[in-house]
């Protein structure tokens, strides 16, 4: 298991780096030395590029004479869990999990009385019901990075996306330019760079290696060509922007494993465990928090230990607290509640799953949320030209 490294090896330490960097003073984490500080001040355009789904060890497996790999600076840890609704928060608002408090895809709000699937906004269960509307307000409470920086700031982001309820509740003042292709991501981002000398922050984010790798599996080779192109493009865009002082950092809100129908469990066949729970299953299905009867929590443990130790190990949720799994200082006042009473982290390839009435069932190939190498560790890539 790799746990995140919240002093100074974690997406939220760049995060911290780039705020610093660009004035902010309300950065609350120590900021990452492996950027030097100076880049930020050299540079005219800051370019943040998230590649979401590409981890650090399929990173160097497939692009050891890449163009992207000539300029890879290192490995960071992603936020815990591994997961795009919790790490794009944080690239967001360069606040910590333990901060921002979402906690997984689907995230538990007491306020509401509600499971819900947190980047649609989409209730799963509780008292919000499919037709009532969650609007941003309660969802969200943090400052988005863009407001913080001393800088023009701008999201490049996919056009079904760029203007949904989560993109408009976190741009700030940033300028969203929407773009519908790999070559348009680059071109938009490129425009943005030469429009003027205005100093720039510009957040570049590309899905469809995660969406592939979760619909072909993260080593089918769809993905693998998929992985060439982006690096192709990369280097292009590198050469287009040469002599525009820009600072380009590529990384990625987590890595993914590939799992398969046999090595999911389903709650519906174990229903002695499923009616020990006083709510769906929330979280990721790498790692799943519960939320257990009081007095069914002893039978629960139980339950796992003579059924299914081998395929999960379980944690109190308020250890994976205690131990700085979702960050350090202060903490979001919701954000226990957020996590069950026990979470449940697969071992190997393994996924847990419940299906709840009126819901598609469906298994992702490629899937992520887990402490494995393969999900935990990100590419760090710098580039001044």
């Amino acid at each position: 298991m790799v746990r995140p490294d919240y002093e100074n090896g974690s997406i939220v330490n760049l995060m911290a780096a780039i705020l610093q960097g660009l004035g902010s003073h309300s950065n609350q984490h120590a900021a990452l030395n492996t950027v030097d500080a100076a880049c930020f001040t050299r540079a005219r355009n800051i370019v943040l590029l998230v590649i979401d789904g590409l981890g650090y060890n399929y990173f160097t497996r497939n692009a050891p004479h890449g163009r992207m790999h000539e300029f890879l600076r290192g490995k960071l840890t992603t936020v815990f869990p591994s997961t795009t609704a919790t790490a794009i928060t944080t690239f967001m608002t360069g606040l910590a999990p333990q901060q921002h408090g979402l906690t997984g895809w689907f995230t538990y709000f007491q306020e509401l009385q509600s499971i819900v699937t947190v980047l649609p906004a989409i209730p799963r269960f509780g008292s919000i019901t499919d037709h009532e509307k969650i609007t941003v307000s309660d969802l969200y409470e943090h400052v988005p990075v863009f407001d913080l920086l001393d800088a023009e700031t701008y999201i490049v982001s996919p056009r079904n996306i760029a203007y949904s309820d989560y993109s408009l509740g976190h741009r700030g003042k940033a300028v969203i330019t929407p773009y519908d292709s790999l070559t348009d991501c680059f071109a938009a981002t490129s425009d943005i760079i030469t429009t003027d000398v205005h100093k720039k922050y510009i957040y570049t984010y590309w899905p469809q290696f995660d969406g592939m790798a979760h619909e072909k599996g993260v080593g089918s080779v769809d993905v693998a060509d998929h992985f060439r192109e982006i690096d192709a493009a990369f280097g292009r865009f590198i050469r287009d922007i040469q002599g525009t002082d820009t600072l380009v950092i590529a990384t990625a809100d987590h890595g993914m494993v590939d799992s398969g129908p046999e090595q999911c469990i389903e709650l519906e066949h174990h229903p002695e465990l499923r009616d020990m729970l006083s709510m769906p299953l929330s979280g990721e299905r790498r790692m799943a928090y519960c939320y257990v009867e009081a007095d069914r929590r002893k039978d629960f443990i139980r339950y796992l230990d003579a059924n299914l130790a081998d395929q999960l190990t379980v944690y109190p949720s308020k250890r994976l607290l205690d131990q700085h799994y979702y960050g350090l200082g202060p903490a979001h006042p919701q954000l226990h509640r957020r996590i069950g009473d026990f979470a449940l982290a697969m071992n190997g390839n393994y996924t847990i799953m419940d299906t709840l009435a009126g819901e598609r069932h469906f298994y992702h190939i490629g899937t992520h949320g887990g402490l494995s190498e393969d999900e935990m560790l990100v590419p760090l890539i710098v580039v001044e030209v």
